[in-house]
């Protein structure tokens, strides 16, 4: 006998299921069925820090896809996945869809980073790692030339997220305190940043040129976050801090570097989001 009725059975779609986050060593599920809330406060509250939102990065399950999205009206996230195949900046307002198993998320609040780690069970993409004989971070930044002297501010500024094991808070070097780690007068230390920021900027990096409301603690750790996630420096370039003395002078800086930011908010506060 035929069955008349119409076929009732809905279409094959992918079962939502958890993702985990992990931060500080610490591990959370985020249920499909709701909302998961990172910030001062939320299903994880990073840390009591007046410079952090209250709600800032948010995770949704919507179009068969898990959602980071972030809901701060000041702060930005920088996304990357594990095999450096992915290094996006998430401003204000602005969302990705987590496709790969490991996603890294970091993110600056006052003199503070925060790194975020979210496993998918079912990713949508899984990477692979590119051949690195080339060099890391190469294919990442395109055909990008570092000084020994760039190379070494990159690193002093990024040591302590170079010396982390696992997602953990940082504090980013001042100025100042990057400087006397590499033996260097302050005035060269941010005449050099000019020049290496600029020369990210020429690459497309967003968030490293100065403006109205952008401080120098934001300039820092915005090249930091792109520095550490596209791999331009690692942890194996840690041994260019025992080597400060030679090769920091004689590198000609590319860019016009014209110092403007040697003072620009150095130790100016930051506007604190609701």
């Amino acid at each position: 006998m035929t069955d008349d009725q119409p076929d009732d059975q809905p279409d094959a779609r992918p079962e939502a299921r958890p993702v985990r986050i992990g931060f500080c060593g610490e591990w959370y599920d985020a249920d499909p069925a709701t909302e998961f809330v990172i910030g001062r406060e939320g299903d994880l509250a990073v840390d009591d820090n007046p410079y952090l939102h209250r709600r800032f990065l948010v995770l949704t399950w919507q179009q068969d896809l898990w959602w980071l999205v972030n809901t701060g009206t000041q702060l930005s996230a920088t996304i990357s996945d594990s095999a450096g195949a992915l290094q996006a900046w998430l401003a204000p307002g602005g969302r990705v869809p987590l496709v790969f198993p490991d996603t890294t998320v970091l993110f600056t609040a006052g003199p503070t980073t925060y790194e975020i780690e979210i496993r998918c069970p079912d990713p949508t993409f899984t990477a692979h790692q590119a051949d690195s004989s080339g060099g890391i971070g190469a294919t990442t930044i395109g055909p990008m030339t570092l000084t020994p002297s760039q190379r070494q501010l990159i690193v002093a500024l990024a040591e302590p997220l170079l010396r982390r094991e696992g997602t953990s808070i940082s504090a980013i070097p001042s100025s100042k305190e990057a400087a006397a780690r590499l033996g260097w007068e302050l005035t060269r230390f941010n005449r050099k940043l000019d020049n290496v920021c600029d020369k990210f900027d020429r690459r497309g990096v967003r968030g490293l040129r100065g403006g109205p409301g952008q401080l120098a603690s934001n300039r820092r750790a915005r090249l930091v976050e792109h520095a550490v996630t596209a791999r331009v420096v690692t942890a194996d370039d840690l041994v260019l801090l025992d080597d400060t003395g030679t090769g920091s002078g004689s590198g000609t800086d590319s860019g016009t570097g014209s110092g403007t930011g040697s003072g620009i908010g150095e130790n100016a506060a930051n506007g604190m989001p609701a």
